[in-house]
């Protein structure tokens, strides 16, 4: 079986099988499964940045556009000797799922196929396909354990250069492990805040924690996903006129948002409605906020989800860049989901 275990996929991924010409990342954990699949893009040697050498599809897009992927996998290179056809936001799509299948048995001999995908059931769809060729490879990507946690945070204090006291590790710890990016996003938020010490302490982990300040701005969060545009902005201005960092907002947003997107694939793909799968929500939906997220489930599709968070990661790198312009840069990204979530609903 073309299969890794979970604590496999890393020493896999540092290594992959040069025979390997279809990678299948897939899990709940969505932040996981982009940081793993921008590794394994690295190690093809290609240039990420080169539209030539590198082709990026959406997995709703590939599903209007049947046999859109056999296509681009049969394209001849014209400046590299290979391709990377790189396909996001996979789900149950069945399109998607018939060119893969159509890829093992004729194999492509100048592409590779990277797909990223939300939690797919075993021996069903894109997943089987993978899981019996001979020339593809599932990874499963799973919420972090303890010690990938403490692994992600070494990862992120040893590129500062700072190390972190026993208690606000501790500390750190138990607001992390719903999802990589997210996780990593908290750590450098850390980093960040505490730019120019060689030690991060107690003090600094609870000045940056969503457990210690969310309250200040959970109200501009939840106006963001109803659509509120005025209440957003409203909450948004009180929270930063108060002293709160503006990053603090994007992060909670991000946070949402994936965790949003990964309910929205388990309807997409198990057929379920909002409602069960906000339910069954591991870790669960305060009570007073399913129905919220149930209408933002309703709301927002995969592709839509896609736009705010690629939007959200952009307005984070900006505020880092220019942290004079940080709030402008922030509200500007903000309110432009708020704006398309009103618009969703008035769609709907």
């Amino acid at each position: 079986m073309a299969q890794k275990k979970g604590y496999e996929v890393d020493s896999w991924l540092a290594r992959p099988d040069p025979r390997i010409s279809i990678v299948l990342l897939y899990g709940p954990d969505r932040g996981l499964v982009a940081e793993r699949a921008k590794a394994f893009a690295g190690k093809t040697g290609l240039p990420l940045d080169d539209p030539f050498s590198v082709v990026r599809l959406d997995g709703s897009e590939v599903d209007r556009d049947e046999g859109r992927l056999l296509d681009e996998a049969r394209t001849v290179p014209m400046f590299s000797d290979r391709r990377l056809l790189w396909v996001r936001n996979a789900s149950g799509q069945k399109a998607l799922a018939d060119d893969v299948k159509a890829l093992t048995s004729e194999p492509a001999q100048d592409a590779i196929i990277l797909i990223e995908a939300g939690d797919l059931k075993k021996g069903v769809g894109l997943r089987a396909i993978v899981e019996a060729a001979d020339i593809a490879m599932a990874l499963p990507c799973y919420a972090d354990e303890a010690r990938d946690i403490d692994t992600v945070i070494d990862d992120e204090l040893r590129k500062a250069g700072m190390s972190m006291t026993l208690e606000a590790r501790q500390a750190l710890r138990r607001n992390l492990g719903g999802d990589r990016l997210a996780s990593r996003g908290e750590i450098e938020k850390l980093v960040l805040y505490a730019h120019g010490q060689t030690e991060i302490g107690l003090d600094d982990v609870k000045a940056t924690s969503g457990d210690v300040s969310g309250l200040s701005f959970d109200d501009a969060v939840d106006a963001l996903l109803e659509g509120k545009v005025g209440d957003f902005d409203m909450a948004f201005t009180r929270h930063c006129q108060s002293g709160g960092q503006a990053f603090l907002v994007l992060s909670s947003a991000m946070r949402q948002l994936q965790a949003i997107q990964a309910m929205r694939g388990q309807m997409d793909t198990g057929g379920r409605n909002a409602a069960s799968v906000v339910a069954a929500a591991r870790p669960p939906v305060f009570f007073t906020r399913r129905k919220l997220v149930e209408k933002a489930l309703e709301r927002w599709n995969s592709e839509a989800l896609g736009r705010a968070l690629t939007r959200l990661q952009t307005a984070v790198l900006q505020t880092r860049r220019r942290p004079d312009l940080s709030v402008a840069l922030a509200r500007q990204a903000l309110l432009g989901i708020a704006v398309e979530s009103a618009r969703l609903a008035q769609r709907g």
